[in-house]
């Protein structure tokens, strides 16, 4: 488990994922596992589909350990390489 609140410092892949806000209806609800992550973009597993949502448009809930993470995606719009140097 990663400790709470770091959790932009950190890997996403692998971890659960819904989106609860979003400038784009469709993405609202939507959750699954986070597959790969780009600088814009995180692919999440959506019933066996993935789908790319862009980060900068939405609020993402990482589910971490059994806790709940909310984190606006401007935050984490970074190559996810760079977060550890930007993020604080």
């Amino acid at each position: 488990m990663r400790p709470r609140g770091d959790l932009k410092r950190h890997e996403l892949i692998g971890l659960e994922v819904e989106i609860v806000t979003s400038t784009h209806p469709g993405y609202v609800g939507m959750r699954g596992q986070v597959v790969d992550e780009t600088k814009r973009m995180l692919v999440i597993e959506v019933c066996g589909a993935e789908k790319k949502v862009p980060k900068n448009s939405c609020v993402f809930e990482f589910i971490n350990g059994g806790q709940r993470e909310r984190i606006e995606g401007a935050e984490i719009e970074f190559r996810p390489e760079d977060r550890v140097k930007r993020v604080k």
